[in-house]
């Protein structure tokens, strides 16, 4: 069984789930997620705000796969998925806000770090520039 949540946020809002679901709504395992997620987020917003990068939109989406009942105790996270969408100006953010995503998943996102040492934690990634290329 998959359980999946998104966090997003334009510029100049908070980060929001993206289900119609409200936090007391969700179950369990969803509010871990969707904690991972808007950690994850604030993480990253936190790290490009430094790097004085304003990104149009992020969009991280966390996902994990619970075991089998027949192979492992219910409720048990065997792995989790992030995905990161984020829009943004330029070809020079877009390099800069790929090396952001990074640093966040692998070094600096407290949650993935804690997640990690539950089961293992994949990523993708897509970053899209809203300025055409100069010719």
């Amino acid at each position: 069984m998959i359980e999946n949540v998104t966090v997003s946020m334009n510029r100049d809002s908070r980060f929001r789930p993206e289900c119609t679901q409200k936090c007391d709504e969700m179950n369990p395992h969803e509010l871990l997620l969707y904690a991972a997620a808007e950690c994850t987020a604030y993480t990253l917003l936190a790290m490009l705000e430094s790097l004085h990068i304003e990104p149009q939109r992020i969009e991280i989406g966390y996902s994990g796969d619970i075991g089998d009942e027949k192979k492992t105790p219910r409720g048990i996270f065997r792995s989790f998925h992030v995905v990161y969408n984020i829009a943004c100006d330029t070809e020079a953010d877009q390099t800069r806000i790929s090396r952001a995503v990074r640093l966040t998943h692998e070094k600096y996102g407290p949650m993935t770090q804690m997640l990690r040492r539950i089961a293992p934690v994949s990523q993708e990634i897509a970053i899209v520039t809203t300025q055409p290329e100069k010719a």
